[in-house]
């Protein structure tokens, strides 16, 4: 099993925070199904402030091209996308077109 995590941030809005909160109670379920589908075992996303965190398990084959083929099989993750994009931005040292960016791992410890 591996482990990523990444970041992003939300719109510094409240209502908007709130709003964002409230659609992830209740994904659809096509998304949970391609999300299930790419090799991810289990997928957690953390707030603080408008800075988000995602962890994801996944499993040995998983990889992010092998992601992005699986959901451009659900039109549904277009549609979620643009949905959830009202909501998020780009963290400030993103490049054109990237959302949720990859952490460097910076410690662990080995007990």
């Amino acid at each position: 099993m591996q482990r990523h995590c990444l970041a992003l941030d939300l719109k510094d809005d409240p209502n908007l925070i709130e709003k964002y909160e409230e659609y992830h109670k209740n994904v659809w379920p096509e998304i949970l199904e391609s999300i299930k589908e790419s090799g991810i075992l289990e997928m957690q996303i953390y707030r603080v402030g408008n800075r988000m965190f995602m962890i994801m398990e996944v499993d040995e084959d998983f990889t992010f091209e092998k992601k992005a083929k699986i959901d451009a099989n659900y039109p549904e993750n277009e549609k979620w996308e643009e949905l959830m994009w009202n909501y998020q931005q780009a963290l400030p040292f993103a490049k054109p077109g990237e959302k949720w960016l990859p952490m460097k791992k910076v410690f662990q410890t080995e007990w």
